[in-house]
């Protein structure tokens, strides 16, 4: 992967960009993805946030290989503390975990202002997204289910709108399974849910095996009802 070929995975994020944007890439490693989003006239500028050294390094040295210093900034922060309100239009924030993506969000709401689009890929934990995107009034657009190198990668698009609005038929298996995704039913789509369910089933067989308390009862149920939500879409 370099700035001339993306993986899989981020091609399909920076077709969600809108042409034209200045987008903000959180966590951008190398800066693979604003350079590559540039190179291929997707956008006009971008700030490639990153909050560890190493990654940071490297994203300085990719924008000054690529020769963009004139449009890509390179900023050390923690998640949106790399941009100010009304900089960008879009945002991507690609390979985090949900729950670490969710708290990007909610921690830099604030900076959040003028940002027309969300662009999130989260590795695992896709419902806590969905979770913060329903309660902020943001409403998911399009979803992408896809495979690479043997692991199943979900992305999710939202811009301000009526947050309720795509999961009308039923919100808890749209927060859970997507509320786009569980429609198109895709062989991915499916593949992912199928193994999903066979690992619930095997750990409620080792809580059933396992001494009854209070926790256990409850985790017992929150994963019966997942399995039910499953089984009810495929």
């Amino acid at each position: 992967m370099n700035e001339l070929k993306l993986s899989k995975r981020l091609e399909e994020v920076v077709k969600h960009i809108p042409k034209g944007s200045s987008i903000a890439d959180i966590g951008s490693d190398h800066a693979y993805l604003p350079c590559y989003a540039y190179l291929t006239e997707q956008i006009k500028s971008a700030i490639a946030g990153e909050v560890v050294e190493g990654p940071y390094q490297s994203a300085l040295e990719q924008v000054k290989k690529s020769d963009l210093q004139h449009v890509i900034t390179v900023r050390k922060g923690d998640g949106l503390d790399v941009i100010s309100p009304g900089e960008v239009d879009c945002i991507t924030i690609a390979g985090m975990g949900g729950t670490l993506i969710q708290s990007i969000l909610e921690r830099g709401k604030n900076k959040l202002e003028g940002v027309q689009r969300l662009i999130l890929q989260p590795n695992i934990g896709t419902h806590k997204v969905r979770e913060w995107l329903l309660q902020n009034d943001w409403e998911i657009i399009a979803e992408t289910i896809l495979e690479e190198d043997q692991r199943i990668y979900e992305i999710v698009v939202a811009e301000r709108g009526t947050a309720i609005a795509p999961y009308h038929e039923n919100k808890e298996a749209g927060l859970l399974l997507g509320p786009f995704l569980m429609k198109e039913k895709s062989e991915v789509f499916t593949k992912k849910w199928q193994h999903e369910k066979l690992h619930w089933q095997q750990i409620v067989t080792q809580l059933q095996n396992a001494p009854e308390s209070e926790e256990n009862r409850k985790k017992k149920a929150e994963l019966h009802q997942k399995i039910a939500i499953v089984e009810e879409i495929l």
